[in-house]
Formats: structure tokens, C-alpha cells, sequence
């Protein structure tokens, strides 16, 4: 009876913890990286300085910052800059928490 538990109680743990990763993915549907191929045409350009993610500044176009280039990422029609490509999986994780920053920085309300 004891090895039926076990079996059992590994079972569920095991599709439990498939679920949660399934759900931990699911933040990240409307959030898009953007590259050269990305159509964009209907998204508004937040134009924050500051990485939402990290503090640091955004570097300008062209140029790079300590940890790589610039990154623009897309959430719910608004396009984001983060301060490198590190940053993105961060903003994948919890979008709204980093838009918001970002559109606290712009409208000035910190």
C-alpha cells in the first residue's frame, strides 16, 4: 500500500508542477521583442529613458550600454525600451509591473 501512495503522491506532484509552468508562460502572449520584420504600425512609442526593468539608462540608437544594445519590446499595443537584452525575460515575467514603471517615468508621476 505504501508504494501505491508513493507512485501516487509522485504523480501529482509531477502534473502539478507542469501546470504551474504552464502558467508562468502565459504573462508573455502579449508581450513581443521587436526586430527589424516586426510590424509595429498601430503601437505607440512610450519613449521612456530608463530601463523599467533595471534603472539604468537606455542607450541611444547606435549606441551600446554595459550589459549590450538597446532593446524595444511590445506590450498591449505600447512599445517599451529596456537598456539590453538581458532585461527582456525579467519584463517577459511581469510586464504589467515594468510598463507601469515605464509610464510612471514618462508621465512624470515616480
Amino acid at each position: 500500500m505504501n508504494i501505491k501512495s508513493l507512485i501516487l503522491a509522485l504523480a501529482v506532484l509531477a502534473l502539478s508542477g507542469g501546470f504551474v509552468l504552464a502558467q508562468e508562460g502565459q504573462n508573455t502572449k502579449d508581450v513581443q521583442v521587436i526586430t527589424s520584420t516586426t510590424q509595429t504600425a498601430n503601437a505607440v512609442e512610450v519613449g521612456n529613458k530608463t530601463c523599467p526593468v533595471s534603472g539604468e539608462k537606455v542607450p541611444g540608437p547606435g549606441e551600446k550600454g554595459p550589459m549590450g544594445g538597446p532593446v524595444k519590446i511590445m506590450y498591449k499595443g505600447k512599445i517599451y525600451n529596456l537598456c539590453c537584452p538581458m532585461c527582456v525575460k525579467d519584463f517577459e515575467k511581469n510586464p504589467e509591473k515594468y510598463s507601469a514603471i515605464a509610464d510612471q517615468e514618462v508621465s512624470g508621476n515616480k
